[in-house]
């Protein structure tokens, strides 16, 4: 178990580093947003590029954060009862709903994301919704890149719930 615990402190690693460097996409988000703002209102001319950057970094930086998410225990969970629960309890019920729902979903995004975007890859995609045509290819990229981390912060979440599970505390 002391082996497996270790794999999780270097996945929680990946996690803390990855949701950290990750962040720093909300500098050129925010910079492309007053951009827009001071050439809109101050200038009257608007750009052709601002919301398709906005949308792009922004979809990015909420993918990519996932696992980062993951690991300061932000996503949703049903605290009012969870909590009243036995950290061995705890472990039982995220064990089990890590392995029937988390990580099937998770490999079928993987695999569903990596195709589309390896697809979007290959043809140099480009968006059609804009008259700036930006490529969007590398947009789709970070769908099977957040899952890859995703799924990497899912298995040290696991084992430490099968840790909880067994020894009635957690790591």
């Amino acid at each position: 178990m002391s082996t497996l615990l270790r794999i999780a402190k270097v996945l929680d690693i990946i996690g803390e580093w990855s949701g950290k460097i990750f962040a720093w996409l909300i500098i050129p988000l925010v910079g492309a947003l007053v951009y827009e703002v001071i050439s809109r209102r101050l200038f009257h001319a608007p750009t052709v590029w601002a919301f398709d950057i906005t949308y792009m970094l922004y979809g990015s930086m909420f993918m990519l954060g996932a696992a980062y998410t993951l690991l300061q225990k932000g996503h949703i969970r049903t605290d009012i009862f969870y909590n009243r629960f036995s950290p061995r309890w705890q472990g039982i019920i995220d064990g089990t709903l890590y392995l029937l729902f988390f990580f099937p979903g998770l490999v079928f995004l993987l695999l569903a994301g990596w195709d589309e975007a390896w697809h979007s890859w290959l043809l140099r995609e480009k968006s059609d919704a804009s008259p700036w045509r930006p490529p969007i290819y590398p947009f789709k990229m970070s769908v099977p890149v957040a899952a890859a981390l995703l799924l990497l912060q899912g298995i040290s979440e696991f084992v430490k719930s099968v840790y909880a599970a067994l020894k009635g505390r957690w790591p």
